[in-house]
């Protein structure tokens, strides 16, 4: 059963925007899909977003979690949607990977069956070990993965994660065998993390802050292109593996067909949310940059992203479930 999440503004607010006249867009609640169960980053996120959206246009915003089929059920029950702009979906990086990972299911071509509203957020990954783990830096890693082939159990949030991506690909840029054990999510692979039960893991920094602080993991790279604030004098793994950047992101998109008008106000009401200082202030806290840019960006980045991550799912002849 879809679950719902709460109104996050209310229909008129005091000192804010003006009841919209009949017809107008929006004059009815607009719902923001999202394709993860409630609780986690996205969804958290999504509703700090979408209130602040809520309050541009003057009207409520309303969650709806749709997980499932690797978030096709949320893309492609949005890319069904009516075209009106009153059902828009929080996408990630899999609308780029399952294309090639999984053909099978909807949308079959998220640039022909969605239209962008613009980037929203950008969320990178970290590489935790034990801290009772031999490799102090991501060079040594490297080394005793060569020199113990096979026998660095490596966790992700599940098959075809773009942790589990970012894996691969370090395996290939690398020339390294590493074992890929799949979870069924991040925290799973946390407590066995911790346990001692693999060895490392793709983290955001908001996940796995606790176990940094008491001392229980130790950072060894970032996956961003270059190194981020919460972790300045942690390298970036491009400063060894050059080009190597993996990252969770975030884009807004409406049904394709939605009226130009429409999809204009939703762009304005977006690129007012990621301007607001308060929430870039919210979710820079919360290890995660706002990332600029509208629908242009967004077609743009979602190509390069489809095209970058579906030659290393052919090339490594992954089988995606």
């Amino acid at each position: 059963m879809n679950r719902r999440g709460v109104l996050l503004v209310p229909l008129l607010l005091a000192g804010g925007a003006s009841a919209q006249p009949a017809g107008a867009f929006p004059n009815r609640p607009i719902t923001i899909v999202v394709p993860f169960p409630p609780g986690g980053l996205s969804d958290v996120l999504t509703r700090i977003i979408g209130q602040r959206m809520g309050q541009e246009l003057g009207q409520t915003i309303v969650v709806e979690n749709r997980p499932g089929a690797g978030t096709s059920v949320a893309s492609g029950y949005v890319a069904q949607s009516r075209p009106d702009g009153y059902t828009l979906l929080m996408a990630s990086n899999s609308l780029a990977t399952n294309p090639t990972a999984l053909p099978h299911l909807p949308p079959k071509d998220p640039e022909r069956d969605l239209a962008p509203i613009g980037l929203a957020y950008m969320s990178p990954f970290i590489l935790v070990v034990r801290s009772e783990f031999p490799a102090r830096s991501f060079a040594e890693f490297l080394a005793y993965a060569k020199a113990n082939p096979g026998k660095v159990n490596f966790a992700s949030s599940g098959t075809g994660a773009v942790n589990h991506l970012a894996l691969e690909l370090i395996k290939k840029s690398a020339g390294v065998a590493l074992e890929h054990i799949p979870y069924r999510g991040g925290a799973p692979a946390l407590i066995d993390l911790r346990a001692g039960r693999v060895e490392a893991f793709f983290a955001t920094p908001n996940d796995a802050r606790a176990q940094i602080e008491d001392g229980s993991f130790r950072v060894l790279a970032t996956s961003t292109a270059q190194r981020i604030p919460q972790f300045p004098d942690v390298p970036a793994i491009a400063e060894t593996l050059p080009g190597y950047e993996a990252v969770y992101w975030q884009g807004l998109f409406a049904p394709a067909g939605t009226p130009e008008p429409v999809l204009q106000r939703l762009i304005a009401a977006l690129l007012a949310a990621k301007n607001d200082p308060a929430l870039r202030a919210d979710l820079q806290a919360r290890g995660v940059a706002v990332l600029p840019g509208g629908p242009a960006e967004l077609r743009a980045y979602l190509r390069k992203e489809t095209d970058s991550w579906g030659r290393l799912i052919r090339e490594a002849n992954l089988k995606l479930d």
